[in-house]
Order: structure tokens, then sequence, then C-alpha cells
């Protein structure tokens, strides 16, 4: 049986008793009943972007990562294109509404922020995990009162059949979702009708073929860790909720002073690579936002997620360890794409000495989401140095600033 309490804690974040004494709980219980064993690694991760946008996503992915075009699954009022590294890291579901006009759970969780609503439809969906007896997990879960959709739900929702999802997560907005597979069979995603879209395929060619001739297509790495926001008073609860969700253990938390904020890590308990099944990284300010104009605090982290909701912020992409003309490959990497014209929120930080380096790109136009880059040096085995988490926090609370001074102008001008 699995023991999901017998790996080593990181950090100096102090938690509350209640987090203490139901991290034990939940994860004893997990293990005890199976479920630590039945749900595995991260399979895939859903993106819906604005009408319009998926192919350009689709390229902007093929440049700045190491994924590939394979097929579009095409739904009564979605395309969902398939992008794959190999059997051993996740896919990623990139899904595109035909008709804006479309109403839908997933827009209102983010007509009611200010950032959020001129995007309506791009949001970071969550997870499908790998599951090995989808009824056994299914009835686990519920008798512990979680909740997924009903088949008629997922089939109107137009997500894939085979798959058992989740309802929302009132701390995070994410979903998870659990699919039957055994580890030498293929991912299949029962949805639609499949093809290989030709404009699809030609602006991932052209992506890959980019990539090539800049001699970064083999510096990247699968996913590293997947960072969400939430509001400060739901950083313990949504971690625990993953956890109850998934096979994944505390690894520990941060605090990060500076931007009045914590950075707190979950990891699988069945692989320690993250290429197989990325971290799980959830930040959230230590102090709600009604407070600050009391303690003159810095806010990034609580000012992003009232700008956009509680949601996914960053995707983090692993860079080889090593030089490339002299440079270590991470700035070799980002001066390639920065070439190209994607904006990035601040040089490259971090040093040899301190065990990594990391850079945050703009967020996506497409989706909203950040690309961050992560070299580390050696047998270097954490997620960030604390300067170096302070700054990126910074950086990207600056731009978030941005977007809504740009957003409450264009909302004077309508």
């Amino acid at each position: 049986m699995t023991n999901s309490l017998g790996l080593p804690r990181h950090g100096d974040k102090q938690n509350s008793p209640f987090f203490e004494e139901y991290l034990v709980r939940l994860l004893e219980e997990r293990d005890r009943v199976g479920l630590s064993d039945l749900i595995r690694e991260i399979d895939a991760l859903m993106i819906t972007v604005e009408p319009g946008h998926s192919i350009q996503y689709v390229a902007e992915l093929a440049l700045m990562t190491p994924y590939h075009y394979l097929v579009t699954l095409e739904s009564e009022s979605h395309w969902t294109h398939i992008l794959r590294i190999d059997m051993a890291s996740p896919d990623i579901l990139v899904r595109e509404v035909k008709d804006p006009s479309i109403q839908g759970i997933f827009r209102s969780l983010n007509e009611v922020y200010p950032i959020g609503r001129h995007k309506p439809h791009s949001r970071y969906m969550g997870e499908i995990l790998r599951v090995e007896d989808l009824h056994g997990a299914v009835s686990l879960q519920r008798d512990r009162e979680f909740r997924f959709f009903t088949q008629d739900e997922v089939r109107k929702l137009e997500l894939p059949g085979n798959v058992a999802v989740s309802k929302p997560s009132p701390y995070t907005h994410n979903m998870v979702g659990y699919m039957e597979r055994r580890p030498d069979e293929i991912r299949v995603y029962a949805l639609g009708m499949s093809s290989i879209r030709s404009d699809v395929n030609e602006a991932y060619l052209a992506a890959k073929a980019l990539q090539e001739k800049l001699r970064i297509d083999d510096l990247l790495q699968p996913i590293d860790h997947l960072a969400t926001r939430v509001y400060a008073q739901n950083r313990e609860v949504a971690i625990l909720e993953y956890l109850s969700w998934s096979s994944y253990y505390y690894w520990g938390s941060y605090d990060i002073k500076d931007q009045n904020s914590s950075t707190n890590v979950t990891k699988s308990v069945h692989y320690s690579e993250e290429r197989r099944s990325p971290a799980k990284v959830f930040t959230a300010n230590n102090t709600p936002y009604f407070v600050n104009h009391l303690e003159k605090l810095p806010s990034p982290t609580e000012t992003f997620v009232r700008n956009y909701g509680p949601r996914l912020h960053h995707i983090a992409v692993g860079v080889n360890d090593g030089e490339r003309d002299g440079v270590e490959n991470i700035e070799f990497v980002v001066e390639a794409i920065r070439r190209q014209g994607k904006d990035f929120l601040l040089d490259v930080i971090g040093s040899k000495e301190e065990g990594l380096k990391q850079i945050f790109s703009s967020a996506s136009e497409h989706s909203s989401l950040i690309v961050e880059y992560v070299q580390r040096f050696g047998d270097f085995d954490g997620f960030f140095a604390r300067d170096n988490v302070a700054e990126l926090t910074r950086a990207a609370g600056a731009e978030e600033t941005l977007r809504l001074l740009d957003a409450e102008a264009g909302a004077k001008g309508s």
C-alpha cells in the first residue's frame, strides 16, 4: 500500500492546526481505501481559447515547448486539438469554441472578473488523471462526497465521453477528470470526429521548422509544474482538496514575505520525475485584499485572482542543463524566442550557485497563460530560489496591473 505521508517535507510556511490534522487524516484514508494506488499520473491538461485563436495557440506551444500536433476532434460546438510529446508526458487538449455567443459554465467562471470577462472563453479547465479502475475510483470518491458531472452533462459540455469529470472546484475553479487506461495503452479521447486539419498542421509544421532553425528544439523538456493562484483564505483547502482528488503528496510551502505570499508545492507519490506527472503549485496571498489598506503590503497574487478569478497562472517548461554557444541553455532559448517577438516579463533570474535559473514569458494573448522556463543545475531538487520567486511574482503583478488599466480604459471607451 502506498504511504503518502512517508516523504520529506520542505519549506518554512506555517500551516494551521486544521491543515496539519486533515493532511494526515485525508492521506491516511486515501491510502487505506486504495485511491492512492488507483489514481496515477496526469494524462492530459485541458485548455479552452477564444474563437479563432486555437491555431495560433497551437503554433505558439509548438514553438515554445516540445509539444507536437497530433489530431483534431470536432464536436458540435468545439474543435479540440490534441498535442502530445510522448506517452510518458501529459497531452494538452486545446479546445476552441466555434460560436463566441455560446454560454455555459466555463464562460460564467470568467465573466464576473474585470480582466477575465474580456476573454470569456479563455481558461485552463483542469487535468485528466489516469486511473487503474474508473468505476472503482469514482465510486470511492462519491462515497467521500465528491461530485461529478453526469454522463449526459459531460456529453452536453462536449468533453471526452470516456472521462469522468468533476464539478469545478469552489477554490481553484478547475476540474479533475479520470480516464481509465493501462500504462501500455495509447491515450484515446472519445469526442467527435477525428481528423488532421490542414490549417492546424501547416501552422504547427512552420513553428517546428522555426524551432529547429533557432536550435532550441533539443533543449526543451516536458512540463515541470503547473501553478494555480487562489485567494488567501483558500490556500489550505485548495491544497487539501487537490490531494483528495489525486495521488499527490504535500511537498511543502515557502513564505515569500517580500511579496506577501506563499508558494505551496504538491507532487506525485508515484513518479519522482515531474516530466512524467508535473508538480502542482498553489500560490496565495498571506493576507486577504481587504486588509491591504491597513497593512500597506504588496498584493500581486491576490490582485491576479481578483482580476482573473482563481485559475492556473503559468505552465513551467524545463530546459536541459548545459550551455550552447557559450551561454546557459535557458538564456539561449529565451533570446531565440524573444527575437521572434515574444515578450518576457524580466530577464532570466537566478544563478548556477543558487541551483536554478527561471523566467516568465508575457501572458499568451490566446490563453492568458504564462510560460515559465526553468533550468536546474546539477542535482538541484527544488522549484525556485526565494529571491527568484519574489522577483517573478513582482514582475507578473506589474504586467497584470497594466492589463487591468487597459481593460478599464477599454470599458470606459465603449
